[in-house]
């Protein structure tokens, strides 16, 4: 097969990986920067045009989109579909599971695991929302933020007022959450590829830091799931409409509960700490799934 990586970076871990492990099993892959890429528009023969050229046809594409190109991003990732490339991640997908609020949104309806989430507009509404999610101390996080930045925790309700008022002045949008104290500072990344988890972590933040993130300072150590935990992950993977993600869980004491699910997990981290090769599963999904037009949210935008 013909298979296309939209990366920015093609010296980046993930992308190295997925570009050896296709080789590997004798595909014929290519690092594509999507920012360079841009598309004819055409009835009947939409295309995807890049340095002067219109791309040849891939069977399957693997975006790989940074959160600050999600718009235009997903906007090639859509003009594949409509060329009718298999997409590991199709662009519906990729934009809830980076639109935080739609997210919970959308996980909401279902039934797993969430922290008790507020969101506001008006910042004299900041007392009620603190009180609804549960009290002090809160976690506020900015909706556009991603590696733990804009994410703050505020240990008392004045802390948090104080918090909301300043995003609100700089018009912010920002979630407020409970603090999920009995988790340690730790969460665990769950890797889901198709309908399993294939490999999982348990990161933990550094002293004296309630975010877990390795780009933190964190460490990571390969964890067993419990079948809660597993079935967790797998339902929202399921819910955002994303065949490859990393779904973030934190351990509570009223079962699992989703932080995030991150359409373009790193793979270095988890595939260091569970000694797996995640990127051979991510392929060996592609070659039993990629079929021209094979896409499962055609039509809901």
């Amino acid at each position: 097969m013909r298979v296309a990586i939209l990366s920015r970076n093609k010296n980046l871990y993930s992308t190295r990986r997925l570009k050896e492990a296709g080789e590997a099993r004798g595909h014929e892959v290519d690092v594509i920067d999507t920012l360079h890429c841009y598309m004819d528009v055409t009835r009947s023969r939409p295309t995807v045009r890049y340095h002067g050229q219109e791309l040849p046809h891939y069977d399957a594409v693997i975006p790989r989109i940074g959160a600050s190109v999600t718009f235009y991003g997903t906007a090639v990732v859509r003009q594949f579909e409509m060329m009718g490339t298999f997409s590991v991640n199709e662009s519906v997908g990729i934009s809830r599971s980076r639109d935080k609020l739609r997210s919970l949104q959308l996980l909401s309806r279902t039934d797993v695991g969430l922290p008790r989430t507020g969101f506001a507009n008006k910042a004299d509404n900041a007392k009620d929302l603190i009180k609804n999610v549960g009290g002090a101390p809160v976690v506020i996080k900015l909706l556009e933020g991603t590696q733990g930045i804009g994410v703050v925790l505020a240990e008392t309700a004045k802390a948090a007022e104080g918090i909301i008022e300043a995003f609100m002045g700089l018009n912010a949008n920002i979630l407020v959450q409970e603090f999920i104290k009995e988790a340690g500072g730790a969460d665990i990344r769950c890797f889901v590829v198709g309908n399993r988890v294939v490999a999982a972590m348990k990161r933990q933040g550094a002293e004296g830091e309630f975010r877990s993130n390795l780009h933190r300072g964190g460490s990571a150590k390969v964890i067993r799931l419990s079948k809660e935990e597993r079935a967790t992950a797998v339902s929202a993977a399921k819910t955002m409409g994303l065949n490859v993600c990393g779904v973030d869980i934190l351990q509570s004491s009223n079962g699992p509960v989703v932080m995030e699910v991150n359409s373009s997990p790193g793979l270095e981290g988890i595939e260091v700490a569970t000694n797996k090769d995640v990127a051979a599963m991510i392929f060996d999904f592609i070659e039993k799934n990629a079929k021209p037009y094979h896409t499962r949210t055609r039509g809901k935008g």
